[in-house]
């Protein structure tokens, strides 16, 4: 049986090597686009999409049109991490507020009741480096976790499709357990 395949959308991301490292660990093979490259449709050659991190701010929808278009019109399970969910948040009437810069391990309270979590415990720590937050879940969308300044932590679609942290789970343990609960959607 084939690895399943992941479309990795870097948008900018330091960490494309970690995040790479850390599908492969799970078992999945990985394309890299960048936000303008996405492709219209995904026409069965990938079972998943990861959104990086960004340096573009998330309020630039159009630069970012193609990749939305994407993520909403595609059927399979989509994760967005740190700038990559606020990408998906912005599009669907999420504000952004500016907070506390935030780098290193920092911990989160998630909802063990959604797979997204079913490795691991209610508090996790999650690594962060980032200035601005969500600051609540848009029409569609819902928190599933939440940390001090971000009472958004984790974003799950209603259907439970498309899903994001703020934190960039390429890194640390607790990320790697709670991708490992992304995975078990499309392996």
């Amino acid at each position: 049986m084939a690895q399943p395949r992941v479309l990795v959308v870097n948008n900018g991301t330091l960490s494309l090597k970690q995040l790479r490292a850390r599908l492969a660990t799970l078992g999945s093979d990985t394309d890299v686009v960048d936000a303008t490259s996405v492709p219209a449709r995904l026409d069965g050659r990938h079972q998943a999409i990861v959104l990086s991190g960004t340096k573009v701010r998330a309020y630039d929808t159009d630069y970012y049109r193609p990749l939305i278009d994407l993520v909403m019109g595609s059927d399979v399970p989509v994760y967005g991490i740190c700038g990559g969910m606020q990408i998906i948040a912005v599009a669907n009437g999420g504000r952004l507020a500016e907070g506390p810069q935030r780098v290193g391990g920092h911990e989160a309270t998630v909802d063990t009741g959604e797979p997204l979590f079913a490795h691991v415990d209610k508090t996790v720590t999650v690594f962060h480096r980032h200035t601005l937050y969500l600051q609540e879940a848009p029409a569609g969308f819902r928190s599933i976790g939440h940390s001090e300044h971000a009472p958004v932590e984790f974003l799950s679609s209603d259907d439970g499709r498309i899903l994001g942290s703020q934190a960039h789970v390429e890194f640390r343990p607790d990320g790697l357990e709670i991708l490992r609960g992304f995975a078990a959607l499309y392996q």
